[in-house]
């Protein structure tokens, strides 16, 4: 694990703190989101990997027992009845180590956070 005085700069250097298995998982993870929203740009945001368009659209971080997703609020509930076998919080899902990542809801809740905030920007521009 990354210790705490030590900033991760990037995804690499978050990743490379954390066990095989757990980097395994946060790749995954990362090429999943990019892949659903290609335009994405990485960054380090609250200590972690997040990706922005349009502002921010998820987080994820790596625990010693869990990998933590992060696609605020809106997210989680849009999907609430798919999440609800993973621990979950108001904009939080726990997905457990020794799972499979289930990367096919990934994408359905990563393309969903593209298309809310594509349509916030969009609404922005129309009000100006």
């Amino acid at each position: 694990m990354i210790t705490k005085n030590v900033k991760p700069v990037d995804f690499d250097s978050y990743v490379a703190g954390f066990p095989k298995n757990t980097q395994k998982l946060l790749k995954q993870l990362r090429a999943t989101i990019l892949k659903a929203a290609p335009k994405a740009e990485e960054v380090i945001s609250y200590g972690m990997p997040a990706f922005k368009l349009n502002g921010m659209l998820v987080w994820m971080a790596g625990y010693s027992k869990h990998i933590g997703f992060y696609p605020k609020p809106s997210g989680i509930a849009a999907f609430k009845k798919e999440l609800s076998i993973y621990k979950n919080a108001k904009g939080s899902v726990q997905f457990p180590l020794d799972k499979p990542l289930p990367l096919a809801l990934i994408t359905k809740i990563v393309k969903f956070r593209v298309a809310e905030n594509l349509l916030k920007a969009k609404m922005k521009k129309t009000s100006v």
